[in-house]
């Protein structure tokens, strides 16, 4: 393609689609957004195509196209494995939107884009290891190094989700299932919904994970003894994560990311499983906070 110094992120949700242009400094030049079209493969790539028409022509040249999607491109079969999208699932979607557009396109997975957003220019700047977490709906993760995203020979880097919760008690044991097939995943005790299954199951009742936040701000027991279960189970998790990769920032992503209480009890916990005298490794909320998605789709180029 011609020479630009324009991005352009394309954040694939199952419910929107936002594109996003910056310029060479990161500075956001336009974004739009339009509804995702529900399992339909083929009117998603119309309205991906559409999208990006729509912002080339605001700015009014062209740009390199990164894309977000929910799932990641199988280096196996070249087509979509494991979107909550479903009709992506086993589409050639790289090769199909790459001919609609004329130009070559990058793909990553949402939380990979996440992380590398708040590596480049959000609250992990600056630092040489960032590991960024998506906490809402599911639990996702990505590790930028140097600001180059990190994605490994099969294309999984950051997914700590699925691995088992880290140093379990009896009573957490062998876990709930997981949609992957196995039990006592990370995503079953730290996703929002596993948020509110532990309450539910400790206390009855049928509280989502922010109207537990709220309760617990406003100095609900329950609710404060469920995120004090919570951040527990996230200082362990986190833990061997630090173990492993030893990151200067963790950054957190997601609807529970919001949970302020979270960061100093998590960081005040974590010394107990990490094996080292002290801990430097800083816990930080998103600075790009929704944003963070479509922005580091479009940092998936450098500039050309």
């Amino acid at each position: 393609m011609d020479k630009t110094e324009l991005r352009m992120g394309i954040d694939l949700g199952g419910t929107k689609i936002e594109g996003i242009v910056l310029d060479a400094a990161g500075v956001e030049l336009c974004r739009e957004r339009s509804a995702t079209p529900q399992g339909d493969y083929a009117a998603t790539l119309d309205a991906v195509v559409a999208l990006v028409s729509a912002l080339e022509s605001s700015v009014g040249e062209g740009c390199s196209v990164g894309i977000g999607l929910p799932g990641s491109i199988s280096r196996a079969t070249g087509l979509v494995k494991n979107s909550n999208s479903v009709c992506l699932n086993g589409q050639p979607l790289h090769r199909e939107l790459g001919a609609r557009l004329g130009r070559p396109l990058r793909f990553a997975n949402d939380a990979d884009c996440f992380a590398l957003s708040e590596a480049v220019d959000g609250a992990g700047r600056d630092a040489a290891v960032v590991f960024g977490v998506i906490i809402g709906t599911g639990t996702g993760g990505g590790i930028v190094i140097n600001g180059q995203l990190l994605t490994g020979p099969n294309g999984i880097s950051g997914e700590w989700g699925h691995n088992p919760l880290p140093w379990p008690q009896p009573e957490e044991l062998p876990g709930a299932d997981c949609y992957c097939g196995l039990q006592g995943c990370i995503e079953t005790w730290l996703s929002g919904p596993a948020l509110a299954r532990d309450h539910r199951q400790a206390y009855a009742g049928s509280l989502d994970a922010r109207t537990i936040i709220q309760a617990a701000e406003h100095g609900d027991e329950q609710a404060c003894q469920t995120l004090k279960r919570y951040a527990n189970r996230m200082a362990r998790a986190l833990a061997s994560v630090i173990n492993v990769i030893d990151p200067d920032v963790i950054v957190l992503g997601g609807g529970l990311s919001n949970c302020k209480r979270l960061y100093n009890a998590v960081m005040s916990q974590w010394d107990a499983y990490v094996f080292s005298d002290r801990v430097d490794t800083r816990l930080l909320c998103a600075q790009h906070g929704d944003a963070s998605g479509v922005r580091g789709a479009a940092w998936l180029w450098p500039l050309q």
